[in-house]
C-alpha cells in the first residue's frame, strides 16, 4: 500500500492528498491518505514509495509543529526512496516547495514527478494534477 502522508490545517492539502491517493488507485495500486499525526517517520522509513504533502506556513516553510519534525526524522532514511511532494499555499511563489524538493533530493530521494502546488483550495486542474502525481507514484 502506498501511503500519502499529509499535514493540513484548512483541508486544502488533505483534499490534495485524497486526489493523489485516487490517482494511485486509478493506476492499479492500493493507497491510503494518512495524517502525519497518525504515522511515525520510523513506520514510513520502511516504505520504498510514498508521497508527502504540506502547505506553506509562515515565511514559506513546512508546518513546524508536526510536519517539519517528521521530515527531519525521515531524512536519514530517504535515500533511494521514490517520492512525490505536494501542498497548498496562500501567498508567495512556491519557495517552500522548491526548498523542500531540493532538501529531499540532497538527501537522496528520487522524485517521481514535479511537485504539485495549488493556491488555496485546489480547483479541478489542481486535483487532476494531484491524480496524475498519484499515477506517477504508482508506476514508480
Amino acid at each position: 500500500m502506498i501511503k500519502v502522508v499529509f499535514w493540513s490545517q484548512t483541508g486544502n492539502t488533505e483534499a490534495m492528498a485524497e486526489a493523489v491517493a485516487e490517482g494511485v488507485k486509478a493506476a492499479g495500486k492500493d493507497a491510503k491518505a494518512v495524517s502525519v499525526s497518525d504515522i511515525s517517520a520510523k513506520e514510513l522509513s520502511g516504505e520504498e514509495v510514498f508521497a508527502l504533502g504540506c502547505p506553506a506556513m509562515g515565511d514559506e516553510v513546512l508546518d513546524e509543529g508536526e510536519m517539519e519534525p517528521f521530515v527531519e526524522e525521515l531524512i536519514p532514511s530517504i535515500s533511494g526512496k521514490k517520492i512525490a511532494l505536494f501542498g497548498s499555499y496562500d501567498w508567495g511563489d512556491g519557495e517552500w516547495m522548491r526548498s523542500w524538493e531540493a532538501r529531499m533530493k540532497e538527501a537522496g530521494a528520487v522524485l517521481v514527478a514535479e511537485p504539485v502546488i495549488c493556491n488555496l483550495t485546489p480547483d479541478e486542474e489542481g486535483l487532476a494534477n494531484c491524480k496524475a502525481l498519484g499515477e506517477a507514484l504508482a508506476k514508480a
